[in-house]
């Protein structure tokens, strides 16, 4: 009897464990398919403009989601995107590949494909009503000038990117490489915010200015995205090409200058020598006067004809107790014009390239003291004074 008794208890587990395989094995790989609300106004006013769609898959799948419209034509949302089993929730605002969809009634489909390629597909019903269907638009579009040469010569140093922007909306600018990587820029502040209708105006130096090394040089493509608060999203584009770009950078070469000699009888000359050297990976352009020339004490580069010529560098001497208004008021260029090499319209020391410069000042003023200190600098014209007060020394004026 109690033999009989364990047999059925055995056969009853037996039976309730296959029933229970059997339930699990039943299940469907997808199913809880839900979405709440099934009527949205997509138009960024806080209240329904969007829908939390939910579903849950017993197995792993390719899962789809996509609408259909009243013609029939299908509109993914997603496509063929892997998941595992699980549950699952996403929130859809009516765009789709970047458009919001026009207003109507739609049957929102989720479908998973199995491992076998089965489909297993149920639907709900979705309507839009009141969506902003408008995208932004980033008018006229221009990069300017195309051809960009970052390496702070005073030539073609800088891009203006500009558009016109139809509704607020979040616009990101980069320039693409050839392998996907991305370089931002940053808006110039203007008459309006960034995101607001109206012009914005983009002034890009590669970070040259900050000290950063550009961009490898090449073609580019300059890339504006616009997206508003519902999702239209849009793409300008334009090129723009790399050339010659880097970091200038020049030396007085062990931070020495020669002045001589120590004492000047007024009407007499001071004379100085130091050496150049171009340390950086670029040429860098330069202007006159040449090595040799000859100021009288109350001349100054602009006097002599060669005013400041933005991007170019020179060699300066500058003394205690300037009182002309202008720091380095006696400027030469950085190697006479037979050791520099002629690029464009510029004139150019190269990288690695030193040369000696030699300067002449006539005193023919009085100086506040009889014994000023002089000192020499490098100037990058418009950009700053690279090298300030290199090997003061004092210079006893005879009088």
């Amino acid at each position: 009897m109690r033999k009989q008794v364990y047999v059925l208890i055995i056969t009853g587990l037996a039976a309730l464990i296959a029933l229970l395989l059997g339930g699990c094995g039943g299940r469907p790989l997808l199913s809880d398919v839900d979405v709440s609300p099934r009527l949205i106004s997509p138009n960024a006013d806080g209240v329904d403009d969007v829908t939390r769609i939910s579903y849950r898959l017993t197995g792993s799948a390719d899962l789809s989601i996509y609408l259909v419209d009243a013609q029939g034509q299908k509109h993914y949302f997603r496509k063929a995107q892997r998941r595992s089993a699980g549950r699952y929730g996403v929130d859809f605002g009516g765009v789709v590949d970047g458009r919001m969809l026009p207003d109507g009634d739609y049957e929102l489909v989720v479908e998973a494909v199995d491992a076998k390629g089965q489909t297993h597909r149920m639907s709900r019903p979705l309507s839009l009503r009141d969506a902003d269907t408008t995208p932004p638009e980033l008018l006229n579009f221009s990069v300017y000038p195309q051809r960009f040469t970052p390496n702070q010569d005073g030539y073609d140093d800088r891009v203006k990117v500009s558009y016109y922007l139809t509704k607020p909306a979040d616009v990101r600018v980069f320039l693409v490489d050839k392998d996907g990587n991305r370089f931002p820029l940053a808006e110039q502040e203007g008459v309006v915010k960034p995101g607001e209708v109206g012009t914005h105006i983009y002034d890009y130096a590669a970070g040259v200015d900050e000290g950063a090394t550009p961009p490898p040089d090449g073609l580019y493509e300059v890339r504006a995205e616009a997206r508003d608060k519902v999702g239209n999203f849009t793409v300008v584009t334009s090129t723009l090409e790399i050339a010659d770009g880097g970091v200038p950078r020049v030396d007085i070469v062990q931070a020495a200058v020669e002045f001589y000699p120590t004492v000047v009888p007024i009407g007499q000359v001071l004379a100085f020598t130091l050496t150049v050297e171009n340390i950086g990976s670029v040429p860098v352009r330069t202007t006159g006067p040449a090595p040799g020339t000859l100021y009288t004490s109350s001349q100054n580069f602009n006097t002599l004809g060669y005013t400041e010529s933005p991007g170019a560098w020179r060699v300066g001497i500058d003394f205690e107790n300037n009182s002309s208004g202008r720091p380095y008021p006696y400027r030469w260029a950085l190697a006479p014009d037979d050791q520099l090499t002629v690029i464009g319209e510029g004139k150019y020391l190269m990288p690695g390239q030193r040369a000696t410069v030699t300067g002449f000042i006539r005193i023919t003023e009085k100086p506040p003291r009889n014994s000023p200190h002089f000192w020499a600098g490098l100037i990058h014209e418009d950009v700053r004074i690279l090298l300030d007060h290199v090997d003061p020394q004092a210079i006893e004026i005879a009088y």
